[in-house]
């Protein structure tokens, strides 16, 4: 997938330090000499054709509410039914899968520990399967960033 100087450009400038400002997509044109609505149309285009799955905080697990990683033994032939019943959750907001018994690996995200429990819980009763909690033992920080 090719991307405009443009698309590179704030892609590049801004998967680090995006501007805590009342209008960050403002700053962010300022800076790259475009007006704020341009920024605005090139990140939804962005969002639009997947170059970007999201923008937004990344938060430290538990700092701000609950989350868990959880992870469940789905037969093969389920697994995309599965995963697309489990990312129509809005507390889940990622979910791959793994080469392993436990294939369906997921987030789910809280306002508390209870709310969290209760989400796995209604994720059970849809699919019928039972979700294993695999509770944050040690945090690291991977400050993930590809330059375009």
């Amino acid at each position: 997938m090719s991307l405009s100087e443009s698309e590179r450009r704030i892609v590049n400038a801004y998967q680090h330090d995006f501007p805590l400002h009342p209008r960050p997509f403002a700053e962010i044109g300022d800076k790259l000499g475009m007006s704020e609505k341009k920024v605005l149309e090139i990140v939804g285009d962005l969002r639009e054709r997947g170059v970007l799955s999201r923008v937004g905080a990344v938060i430290a697990p538990n700092r701000a509410g609950a989350s868990t990683l959880a992870a469940m033994s789905v037969p093969a032939g389920q697994l995309a039914d599965v995963a697309g019943l489990v990312s129509a959750y809005p507390e889940v907001n990622h979910n791959y899968e793994r080469e392993h018994a436990l294939n369906l690996w997921f987030v789910v995200t809280g306002p508390s520990r209870e709310a969290v429990l209760e989400t796995l819980q209604r994720i059970a009763v849809e699919t019928g399967l039972t979700p294993v909690e695999l509770p944050l033992v040690k945090a690291f920080h991977i400050d993930l960033g590809f330059q375009v």
